[in-house]
């Protein structure tokens, strides 16, 4: 049976929709804890392609094969093609049953999605997974599954950080050419587990070149509604939204949940309402929770997204628009005219980039350049080493600042989130290298108007360049949203109407054209005396003609003066907020009308926000900075400092300050776990030292971790045991794919008063459950905390935990609680 592609079902105005659940209903039918689903498509290949046929009769244009947790890591190659061809030989032989039948959706469309799942690992540097290793588990499915044939779409999904997310979506990419969608999960406060919102998986995604995007699992339909309106007013490409049947409890060891069908479904309508384009459902939803979805959304119309032409980079938390008031883009990690910024280079002085990189932040930096190109240097590696290390101590979207295309590629290719890219030109060479790489890895450039001919004099002949590039740019897909037209300002020392001209070309692009500027500023000053006043009054004449952002040295008090009064002055500053703010943080800078050197560079003008104890251990632990810790620890106890001093008033101190913003979702994980490794660094020098005196450290209670029975997702786990043992708790760690006995004996050969269960896979909590009965039945004395993304209080309760913990945060509490008891106990 010929059908039309999905692209072109998308813009039909119809709704499409995905099946339900696999893993739980696999559980309902037998499959056991620990057991993996995935072979079911080998030992019980029947009932899989039952399971599909019967969602294609509920009304599902979209069936996911069973296939969300095959990989390498999992699987053997033989094995895994095996799971791989027999899982698409059952979608497709319940898509020809559908459509050979006389049953009433048997001529609506039916497709595949090859379904892919996370890996259970963190990526470099939080974890222990490279970033090229995670694109190759990725590939070890897709790359069978492309031989073998038989899909439509790739559907990556359950993903619960962006960076796995692009690794991911790049294997597909380069393995197949079929569309991808891509759903991620949020918790409560729509986040990701690394700190993503739903504007910047959009942003990014959009920009890899996804299809569409969406959320699914960990939530019900009532907890993803509000989640909804955000994703489709960001994106410009459909809405995918598959909820959990509600929440899960635990029934006779079973999982269920607490949705049912007709309920799923009226939740489902105001979903579709809200401008979703793919719904479906994800854990404990059925043939029957899809059918009724069908019947009661089906006259819905489902709007395919207008273009929102929407000029924005991410990190790996949160979007930067060019939108309003203008972005400030920190000039500092760049060697031009710094000499003491070359030394750091060709030493390979991580540290020193990372101190101006944290500065530029402090002092409210919303981009920062990354440009590290010398001629006697290894571009391509360092600029990915200190976009690595930058990502780790600090979220601010990057440019990638270079010439060299292998050194941009890499860093793209790296870069967790969509950069800003520096740079293209009018230069036919130029474009035909760096736009390609745009189009594939996402991105908006910063366009150069400049070409084989050099820089033109006037307004006039830049503006030839700008309409070359934007031209150029629509060739490779790109929009005239993803360029930032630079005007070029040469200094006026040189030539005196060059800022005139600059002015015009910037004035023309904003309002003619109706495109986004960017300039280097303090290019106009070169050669001149007090450099700082002219500069600043160009840039506060440059942000009155339309400038949409401006790469600047965030440091500079006479900078941050006319950026604050600009913005205050042209509305984008509520009740001054922002620049009292300023002005009170600046009062002895203002009145004295000077600019302290910078951390690391005396000669320059700016300095950390006021206030900020920058050499401090709390500093260094609070920022993620382990060398600088470490160095500072065996400093303090070099002046005679008491190492359980500064454990207990310093490094401690500086934990509870990460993990008070962590609970106020003020700093998310991947600054949590960076803060976790510097403590660590500075606990290592103690230890050190302890045992070279003869000294004897006190830890605190015995803790069994251990990620359960069938689950080998042990990221949740291995962020709690890192800062448990930050906290001083002595850390027994189990692995993964733990049986309850092993646990049990562990507990009692220890006599540890505390076990911490994780499970991440809904197929996988009974094994939680027995671990618990085992624990009662034989370690009494063991409090019992679990946590992991499918459990809720009420589920832990069913499962007779003693304590869930929403995060590793709230488990260092708990831990604490029994500790203290346990100290009592045994006093």
């Amino acid at each position: 049976m010929s059908r039309i592609s999905i692209e072109e079902q998308l813009r039909s105005g119809k709704m499409l929709y995905f099946d339900g659940g696999t893993g739980s209903i696999l559980q309902e039918n037998g499959l056991q804890p620990g057991e993996l689903p995935e072979r079911w498509n080998l030992s019980h290949a029947d009932f899989i392609r039952g399971l599909h046929e019967n969602y294609y009769k509920a009304g599902a244009n979209i069936i996911k094969t069973d296939t969300f947790g095959l990989n390498c890591l999992k699987f053997a190659e033989d094995e895994l093609k095996q799971i791989v061809n027999a899982a698409l030989a059952n979608a497709n032989a319940a898509r020809e049953a559908i459509e050979n039948s006389d049953h009433t959706f048997a001529k609506a469309p039916h497709y595949i999605a090859l379904d892919i799942g996370p890996t259970g690992k963190l990526l470099k540097p939080l974890g222990d997974l490279a970033f090229e290793d995670a694109v190759d588990v990725f590939k070890s499915i897709l790359k069978p599954a492309a031989t073998c044939g038989g899909f439509d779409l790739v559907l990556i999904e359950t993903m619960n950080d962006v960076y796995e997310a692009k690794a991911a979506v790049l294997a597909a990419k380069e393995t197949t050419d079929v569309p991808i969608f891509v759903t991620t999960v949020y918790d409560e406060n729509a986040k990701l587990l690394t700190g993503a919102d739903p504007e910047t998986c959009v942003a990014l995604f959009e920009g890899l070149g996804v299809t569409a995007v969406g959320l699914n699992c960990s939530l019900g339909p009532k907890q993803m509604a509000p989640i909804v309106p955000r994703l489709v007013a960001a994106s410009s490409i459909p809405v995918i939204v598959n909820p959990n049947a509600g929440l899960p409890r635990s029934e006779n060891g079973k999982t269920v949940y607490d949705v049912d069908p007709d309920d799923f479904a009226e939740c489902m309508a105001e979903i579709a309402k809200a401008g979703a384009n793919i719904i479906g459902g994800c854990c404990g939803t059925t043939p029957a929770h899809i059918a009724r979805m069908v019947e009661l959304t089906k006259d819905i119309p489902a709007v395919y997204p207008e273009p929102k032409n929407l000029t924005v980079i991410t990190s790996y938390t949160h979007a930067v628009y060019f939108k309003d008031r203008p972005i400030l883009i920190g000039e500092r990690i760049n060697p031009t005219g710094k000499k003491r910024f070359k030394q750091a280079l060709r030493d390979h002085d991580i540290d020193y980039i990372l101190q101006e990189g944290l500065t530029q932040q402090d002092n409210h930096a919303d981009v920062l350049d990354v440009n590290v190109g010398l001629p006697e240097i290894d571009e391509p590696s360092l600029i990915c080493d200190v976009i690595t290390e930058l990502q780790g101590v600090l979220d601010l979207p990057l440019q990638i600042d270079t010439t060299d295309p292998i050194a941009l590629e890499r860093g793209l290719r790296l870069y967790n989130g969509k950069a800003l890219i520096n740079s293209v030109n009018g230069k036919q060479e130029v474009m035909d290298t760096v736009f390609p790489l745009v189009k594939k890895y996402g991105g908006v450039v910063v366009a150069l108007l400049i070409d084989e001919d050099g820089i033109p004099e006037t307004c006039e002949g830049r503006l030839k360049i700008a309409e070359k590039l934007y031209a150029e740019a629509e060739k490779y897909g790109l929009k005239k949203s993803d360029l930032l037209i630079d005007s070029l300002c040469m200094s006026v020392a040189s030539d005196d109407v060059a800022g005139r001209e600059t002015l015009k070309t910037v004035d023309a692009i904003t309002r003619n054209y109706h495109g986004k500027t960017i300039l280097g500023v303090s290019n106009i000053s070169f050669g001149l005396p007090h450099r700082e006043i002219v500069t600043a009054a160009f840039f506060q004449m440059a942000m009155q003609a339309g400038l949409s952002a401006a790469i600047i040295n965030p440091n500079s008090i006479d900078i941050q003066k006319a950026y604050a009064c600009h913005c205050m002055l042209s509305g984008f500053d509520e009740k001054c907020l922002d620049y009292i703010t300023f002005a009170t943080e600046n009062e002895d800078r203002l009145t004295a009308g000077t600019a302290p050197a910078t951390a690391g560079a005396a000669a320059s003008a700016g300095v950390a926000k006021p206030g900020a104890a920058s050499d401090t251990l709390e500093y260094f632990i609070t920022k993620g900075l382990a060398e600088p810790a470490a160095e500072k620890t065996k400093a303090m106890i070099g002046e005679g400092v008491d190492p359980m001093v500064i454990i207990n008033d310093h490094l401690i101190n500086a934990l509870n300050i990460v993990g008070k913003k962590f609970e106020e979702k003020t700093l998310f994980l991947p600054q949590l776990l960076m803060s976790a490794g510097a403590c660590s660094a500075a606990f290592d020098v103690i230890k050190t030292h302890m045992i070279n005196s003869g000294t004897q450290q006190q830890k605190k209670c015995k803790i069994i971790l251990a990620t359960v029975k069938g689950d080998i997702h042990d990221i949740g786990k291995n962020i709690v045991k890192t800062l448990l043992e930050n906290y001083g708790f002595d850390v027994i760690d189990l692995g993964k794919d733990v049986p309850p006995e092993t646990v049990v004996e562990s507990c009692i050969e220890h006599h540890a008063p505390l076990v911490g269960l994780s499970a991440l896979m809904t197929t996988t909590v009974p094994s939680m459950e027995a671990t618990i009965k085992l624990l009662r039945e034989k370690a009494p004395w063991a409090k019992a905390v679990v946590g992991g993304a499918v459990l809720t209080q009420e589920y832990a309760d069913m499962i007779g935990a003693d304590k869930y913990c929403k995060d590793a945060m709230e488990t260092v509490g708990y831990a604490t609680e029994v500790h203290e008891a346990w100290i009592k106990e045994n006093s």
